[in-house]
C-alpha cells in the first residue's frame, strides 16, 4: 500500500495507543502465572497478535473482551505446529526462553525482517542454565523441561531483549540464575520495564545499580490484573507532528513513564518545540526548532523520530549511540539517509553517529523497507513538504494499526492506496 501525502495543517487531539512493549512483557508474565490474569487496555496490533498466538499454541488459554485479555496460565503443553513470531523480536526471543519451561520440543520460527537479527548470544546463555537449543537455520529449536539455572555470562550492549527473556524465566529455574553481563547494558529503560511488569506479577528481582549484574532466587509468578499504558515511542510520531506544523495533544502519557522514549520530554523542548504537560497529557506546539546534540543509546527506537525533526532544524543536529539500528526491522540508518537524502537533506553517516543538516524538505518518494517507524517517521515530513508518497505504508499495523486514522484526525492530508 501506498501513501500519499500533501501538506497539512495540525490541530487536534488524540489518545496514545497502549504500549506494545508492556502489552507483551504483561502477556508473557501472565503465562507463566498459574491462574487467571487479565491485561487491561491491551494494544493490538501484528507484534501483540504474535505473542498472543504462539503462547495459544503451547497451553495458554486467552479470552479478549474490548479492552482486556483475559489470560489462563501455568500449564503448557507440547505445540503440534511451529511456533511462528511473525516480525515480533520481543516474542521471538522471549518465547526462546520460556519453550525451555514448555513439555516437549519447540520450534520457533521467525519472519522475513526478523531472520536477519541476532539470537545466538541468547542461545549461548541459555546453554548456560542446562536448556537444549540450537539454531536450525533461521529458526530456533528448543528442548522443554531442563532449566536447570546457575551463573550465565552474556553481552549486554547487543539487545536488552536477551537479558529480559532470561529474567522472565529465571524465576521459575530449579537453582535460581545469577546473571551477569560482560559488557555495558543499552537500552537500561527496557530492562526497568521488564523488572517493573514482573514484580506486579509476584516476582522480585536484586540488580545492581548499573545492570551489570541480577541475581533472581526460585519463587512463583502469581496472576495479576495488569494495566497497560500508553506508548510513548508511538506518540512520537504525532507529537513531532505538533512541533513541526500546528499544535498536538496527546492523551494517555504517563509522565512518569519507565519507557526510555519518555525522553521526548526533554528533547522536544531542547529543540525548541513549545511543550506542556497536563495530567497524562502533553501538548506541544509548533515552533522554530534547532539543532541538538544527543546520545540514542537507551532510547535508540526514537531514532528515525529525532532525524526527521533535525531535517527541519536550523544547524546540525549529531546523534550518537545508534549503531544498534542497523538491525532493526530495517536497516534505519541506511533507510533514514537514504529518504531525507531524497527529499534534499544532507546526512553524514558514522559507525555509530548520524549528523543531519537541517533544511527545506522537498516531495520525494520514500521506501519504508516495510518498516513501521521509518514510514511513519516520513509522514511527518511528507506533511512539511506535500507531495510525498511513502510505499509499503500497511507496515505501521505491526505497532500502531491505527496510525494513519489519527493522522487524519489530526489534519494530515493523506491517501492511502494510490497508484
Amino acid at each position: 500500500m501506498k501513501a500519499r501525502i500533501g501538506k497539512s495543517k495540525i490541530d487536534g487531539s488524540v489518545a496514545a495507543p497502549p504500549s506494545k512493549s508492556y502489552t507483551i512483557r504483561g502477556l508473557m508474565c501472565a503465562a507463566l502465572a498459574r491462574g487467571e490474569s487479565q491485561i487491561v487496555h491491551p494494544l493490538t496490533s501484528d507484534d501483540t497478535g504474535a505473542a498472543a498466538g504462539v503462547l495459544g499454541q503451547v497451553g495458554v488459554d486467552i479470552d479478549r473482551g474490548e479492552d482486556w485479555w483475559r489470560v489462563h496460565g501455568g500449564y503448557f503443553h507440547e505445540a503440534a505446529e511451529d511456533l511462528f513470531c511473525r516480525d515480533s523480536a520481543a516474542t521471538f526471543r522471549f518465547m526462546i526462553a520460556i519453550s525451555s519451561l514448555v513439555p516437549g520440543r519447540c520450534r520457533l520460527v521467525p519472519g522475513a525482517s526478523l531472520a536477519r537479527r541476532p539470537v545466538q548470544p541468547l542461545l549461548e546463555a541459555l546453554a548456560q542454565l542446562g536448556v537444549k537449543c540450537r539454531a536450525d537455520g533461521v529458526s530456533v529449536i528448543v528442548d522443554g523441561g531442563n532449566l536447570k539455572g546457575g551463573t550465565v555470562r552474556l553481552p549486554g550492549d547487543v539487545s536488552s531483549q536477551f537479558i529480559s527473556a532470561l529474567l522472565l524465566i529465571a524465576p521459575l529455574a530449579e537453582d535460581g540464575v545469577d546473571l551477569r553481563m560482560t559488557t555495558p547494558v543499552q537500552s537500561k529503560s527496557y530492562l526497568k520495564m521488564t523488572l517493573a511488569c514482573v514484580e506486579e506479577f509476584g516476582v522480585s528481582v536484586a540488580a545492581s545499580e548499573d545492570f551489570s549484574q541480577f541475581e533472581v532466587r526460585p519463587q512463583k509468578y502469581r496472576p495479576a490484573g495488569y494495566q497497560v499504558e500508553g506508548d510513548w515511542s508511538s506518540a512520537s510520531y504525532l507529537l513531532a507532528l505538533g512541533a513541526v506544523l500546528g499544535q498536538v495533544e496527546i492523551t494517555n502519557l504517563n509522565a512518569e513513564s519507565l519507557q526510555g522514549d519518555r525522553i521526548m520530554l526533554n528533547l522536544l523542548p531542547e529543540m525548541g518545540a513549545r511543550v506542556s504537560v497536563g495530567d497524562k497529557s502533553l501538548r506541544v506546539q509548533r515552533s522554530r526548532l534547532k539543532a541538538i546534540t544527543a546520545d540514542l543509546s537507551d532510547c535508540i527506537d526514537l531514532l528515525p523520530t529525532l532525524a526527521v525533526l533535525a531535517a527541519v532544524a536550523d544547524g546540525e543536529s549529531r546523534f550518537t549511540g545508534v549503531g544498534r539500528a542497523r538491525y532493526k526491522e530495517s536497516n534505519r540508518i541506511r533507510a533514514l539517509k537514504q529518504g531525507l537524502e531524497r527529499m534534499g537533506i544532507d546526512v553524514v553517516e558514522g559507525r555509530d553517529s548520524l549528523n543531519i543538516i537541517g533544511s527545506v524538505p522537498g516531495a520525494a518518494t520514500i521506501d519504508s523497507f516495510d518498516d513501521h517507524r521509518i514510514a511513519m517517521a516520513f509522514s511527518i515530513l511528507g506533511a512539511v513538504s506535500g507531495g510525498t508518497t511513502i510505499t509499503g505504508a500497511e507496515c505501521v499495523s505491526k505497532t500502531y494499526p491505527g496510525f494513519w486514522d489519527e493522522f487524519k484526525k489530526l489534519g494530515g492530508e493523506v491517501k492511502l492506496n494510490v497508484k
